[in-house]
């Protein structure tokens, strides 16, 4: 299967994205350890880039969050469940590694939510962002600590603006 590859800019930085030709793969935000293969050749035209930088582009102006975007993650079983509740997750709002577990049905598997909200390729219209630590403090994200203040902050100034990495959210 042929994978291609394209880029965007955005408030982040530059976004990598990856396709099989048809969905999204892969989305690699700025400053993540494991970027999208170099093997995939760059096709900027592709009709799946451009809706994708579309809706992205509207998603970093304010206006939306709603992707409606053909995807294809590859995973287990139990991280597909996972991705597919974090799409349930509504813009603004955040949920504990401990309720998205009890969410897919194994409530003790929150270190397991945790792995598989780690492996998620396709983070923003996924959005694993969106997933805080039982405390209320923000933890890890692929795009590091700042992108996802900065993607809360967007989606819900009113409760992330004050926030700092620092304290409890």
């Amino acid at each position: 299967m042929s994978k291609w590859r394209s880029e965007m800019n955005s408030p982040l930085g530059t976004i990598k994205l990856e396709s099989d030709g048809s969905a999204l793969t892969r989305i690699a935000l700025p400053g993540e350890k494991n970027q999208p293969g170099l093997t995939a050749k760059r096709c900027d035209d592709l009709p799946i880039f451009e809706t994708a930088r579309k809706q992205l582009g509207n998603y970093f102006e304010g206006n939306g969050g709603e992707f409606d975007l053909p995807l294809a993650p590859s995973g287990t079983d139990f991280q597909l469940r996972v991705w597919a509740e974090l799409r349930r997750i509504p813009r603004g709002e955040t949920i504990t590694y401990a309720e998205l577990a009890q969410r897919v049905g194994s409530p003790r598997a929150h270190r397991a939510v945790g792995a598989a909200n780690g492996r998620n390729h396709l983070p923003i219209i996924v959005p694993c962002h969106r997933v805080i630590g039982s405390t209320g403090r923000l933890t890890g994200f692929a795009g590091g600590l700042e992108a996802k203040v900065w993607l809360l902050r967007l989606e819900n100034p009113e409760r992330w603006i004050s926030k700092s990495l620092s304290r409890n959210a």
